[in-house]
């Protein structure tokens, strides 16, 4: 039954990480022969991922040739970020010397503005390496900054400040302006360096587009790239995404790209506002915590997955960052318990199309072995 609402809405799964690498693509059919392909990218699983190192390269290379396999048959792409799990590098050995973006239409993540100095550069890379396919610079490609005004996203936000953080408050106070010095930092890298033009057409037919706030009809689908959303936590390091709202074959998906969790509430009520059919999340980080994620956020993401919830969506597909953990059913069992007494199909990527997650596996086979 799942599979078959998958089916009429047009989803396909082409990795996740509970798949065995980091990935979070999928492709949406519009029709027989349209479809768009979102986030291909793939990268190995983490040193704490409980795989020899040896059997994670061949996951993440069985993963590219999945993406190389359906991009084929894609005519546009779309990249929320420019992290390597949700891009790939045409110098990436593993494509072969294959031009999987050439011919398409490209909606990318704006490499300009609302972005950190690490995807700046990635950004850059990923287009210069595009452009040398047809003899083309990057530099000629640069125009002065049309945007002088960059107005920070925690101004926006309302639903943060009603949370209870406890004896938290003031830690969170003390992040949160050291938070905005580090945003005003990047404002002014933002409006002194050269950008990257929209609009981008090449000989082979292939077309660039800055995503960011796009509202578009691809074919009969209906597809809004969200202006950007953090990664993470308020004013979070590794910068911003995309996330996608999209309306396909009837069916209204959202597609959280990296929200890790999500964590802000903002999010997670636009989200329920919006009342999708499916929705495929990111959970959070548990394979970090309690070091790197701390109890806090995680309760927040755990709160922020049960308003999901409760706008009662017919699928919930939870897995990237969550499915690098062993522990992960452990940390998210409230949400998972909820989802059941709601009568919400929660699965992860691997249980969509008829798999239990690798991790879960090797977790199995261990406690056999041992």
């Amino acid at each position: 039954m799942l599979r078959e609402i998958l089916l009429d809405a047009g989803l396909e799964i082409i990795w996740f990480d509970s798949l065995g690498a980091k990935s979070s693509c999928i492709a949406i059919h519009v029709d027989w022969n349209n479809c768009i392909l979102i986030d291909p990218g793939a990268a190995a699983m983490q040193p704490s991922y409980p795989l020899p190192r040896e059997e994670k390269i061949i996951l993440r290379r069985k993963a590219v040739y999945r993406i190389r396999s359906v991009a084929r048959r894609c005519s546009t792409i779309i990249i929320t970020h420019y992290h390597y799990d949700h891009h790939i590098l045409l110098s990436d050995r593993d494509l072969e010397n294959e031009n999987i973006y050439a011919g398409k239409k490209l909606y990318i993540k704006d490499p300009n503005k609302y972005i950190n100095y690490s995807q700046w550069r990635r950004s850059r890379l990923f287009l210069e390496q595009i452009l040398n396919t047809q003899g083309l610079r990057l530099d000629d490609f640069y125009v002065k900054p049309w945007q002088k005004k960059f107005p920070d996203p925690v101004d926006d936000l309302r639903y943060i400040h009603e949370r209870n953080y406890g004896d938290y408050m003031a830690r969170r106070r003390e992040l949160l302006l050291k938070g905005k010095k580090w945003f005003h930092k990047l404002v002014d890298y933002w409006r002194k360096n050269p950008w990257i033009r929209d609009n981008i057409v090449l000989p082979d037919n292939t077309r660039i587009f800055l995503g960011d706030g796009r509202k578009v009809q691809m074919g009969g689908a209906y597809v809004e790239i969200y202006p950007p959303w953090f990664h993470g936590v308020e004013y979070d390091k590794t910068g911003w995404v995309t996330p996608l709202y999209i309306v396909n074959r009837g069916y209204k998906i959202f597609y959280t790209s990296d929200l890790m969790g999500p964590i802000i509430e903002d999010y997670a009520y636009h989200i329920s506002d919006l009342s999708p059919d499916l929705v495929i999340v990111d959970g959070p980080p548990t394979y970090l915590y309690p070091y790197m994620f701390n109890k806090i956020n995680l309760d927040r993401a755990i709160d922020n997955m049960i308003k999901i919830i409760d706008s009662k969506p017919e699928i919930i597909i939870y897995d990237h960052h969550l499915l690098r953990d062993a522990n992960w059913r452990k940390h998210v069992k409230k949400v998972i318990d909820y989802a059941k007494a709601n009568k919400v199909a929660l699965i992860t990527a691997a249980e969509a199309i008829g798999e239990k997650p690798l991790i879960d596996k090797i977790v199995e086979q261990k406690h056999i072995s041992d």
